[in-house]
């Protein structure tokens, strides 16, 4: 059974001890989801909720621990809230009292180093509005908008209707939405075409698809389904058949398909069937051009052969699931790069987003799934400290492409159109 994870975009609020973190999610889902205290530390674990924006839609918002906890405890609160930086498109500074020290400067810097792009909220303005001349620093520094805001005053409904009072709350909290609608990048909520570029009204595209033991019963692997229905959107024609009726089908369809999209696992039979002068890519291929690091993926493949005994390559899942005899990342992915590369290779599989237990630096290779499950900032965010490190990084379909001596059909329909992502 896979275990679910959320495409959303995410958003962080994050700052000190009682700055009223946990009273302004609850003031943006318009319920008492985070539990508010006047006693510092409240939150412990990094809290998620679901909920919908003006203007961005379906998104997860993320409460968080204070920057400012101390003790052994705090601090490991401290790491756990750092580690969610990872994993969103975009944060929330909450800042009180006009306090703008070490522990917001480093948290902005880290803000930064995972090119997070972060607006600041100046809450409980009731009691102390935020200083002109504080503002005019982290504006001037930092670039970023600076907002007035009182996250409990904007919960409660005591305020009578078209009073002065509600008017002005009504609009405070319009300005907040209205800055994280202009701060979040447009990427994080409005996905890139799967195929739609590749193809016209009108166009079929054939999808090759195996029943296999990782199939879920009674229904399609998601990239599957985001597939077919990324044609349908453009009013696409999906036609659908199993890697042993390629053949047969292929002889009576009529037009032939303008794309034919294989699971990768039949990349050789799906190459050898699918006439040349039709583009022939796979789910996971197209999965990494929306979602993936497209470009550090075209320039890490080759290193597949450049493997040498004794190297240890890293999976990285982006699921977590029952392993069976055919999982392709723990057991087909290794036998095949053993086979193509006569070599003696270690793998390491981590699965959804568990931490890396070994330095970065131990691998030789990096290999990513799809990402079908997670949203592309985490991978991206996933795959960073490895391509810092100089380390080569590709992603399933490209691997398997690879070894198979298809890669450069596997990626020709993204090179014809000029749609490769950079």
């Amino acid at each position: 059974m896979t275990k679910a994870r959320d495409t959303k975009p995410h958003i962080g609020i994050f700052g000190r001890r009682n700055n009223g973190k946990s009273s302004l999610i609850n003031a943006l889902t318009g319920q008492d989801i985070a539990i508010v205290s006047e006693v510092p530390g409240t939150t412990t674990d990094p809290v998620k909720k679901s909920i919908e924006l003006v203007g961005i839609g379906p998104a997860v918002i993320i409460d968080t621990a204070g920057i400012d906890d101390s003790g052994e405890l705090g601090l490991k609160r401290v790491s756990k809230t750092r580690e969610v930086l990872k994993i969103i498109d975009m944060a929330i500074l909450l800042i009180a009292h006009n306090q703008f020290d070490e522990p917001e400067k480093n948290l902005i810097r880290d803000f930064q180093s995972n090119d997070l792009p972060f607006l600041i909220i100046h809450n409980k303005s009731d009691e102390e509005e935020i200083s002109p001349a504080l503002s005019a620093v982290i504006t001037e520094k930092y670039g970023v908008p600076v907002i007035g805001f009182n996250a409990l005053d904007a919960q409660t409904d005591k305020l009578k209707e078209n009073s002065p009072e509600q008017i002005f709350r009504q609009q405070n909290f319009d300005d907040v939405i209205r800055l994280m609608r202009e701060t979040i990048p447009e990427t994080a909520f409005r996905k890139q075409t799967l195929v739609g570029d590749l193809i016209k009204s009108g166009d079929a595209v054939l999808l090759i698809t195996p029943i296999d033991t990782e199939a879920p019963e009674g229904r399609m692997i998601l990239p599957q389904m985001q597939v077919i229905r990324d044609v349908l959107d453009h009013d696409g024609i999906a036609v659908v058949c199993k890697e042993h009726q390629l053949e047969a089908f292929l002889k009576k369809m009529n037009p032939m398909p303008v794309l034919a999209v294989t699971d990768s696992q039949v990349f050789p039979r799906a190459d050898a069937a699918v006439p040349k002068e039709i583009p022939l890519t796979s789910f996971s291929i197209v999965l990494a051009r929306q979602k993936g690091d497209f470009a550090n993926y075209l320039k890490g493949t080759p290193h597949l052969s450049d493997l040498h005994d004794g190297d240890r390559i890293l999976i990285l899942e982006s699921c977590t699931h029952h392993v069976s005899c055919d999982d392709i990342g723990r057991v087909k992915i290794p036998k095949w790069l053993r086979n193509f590369s006569g070599k003696t290779l270690e793998f390491d599989t981590v699965a959804g987003l568990s931490k890396i237990s070994r330095p970065i630096t131990d691998y030789a290779m990096v290999i990513q799934c799809g990402g079908c499950m997670i949203t592309r900032k985490q991978i991206v965010g996933r795959l960073k400290p490895a391509i810092d490190a100089g380390i080569p990084v590709t992603n399933y379909g490209m691997a398997i492409a690879w070894v198979n001596g298809i890669f450069e059909r596997a990626i020709e329909p993204f090179k014809e159109s000029n749609k490769v992502t950079r």
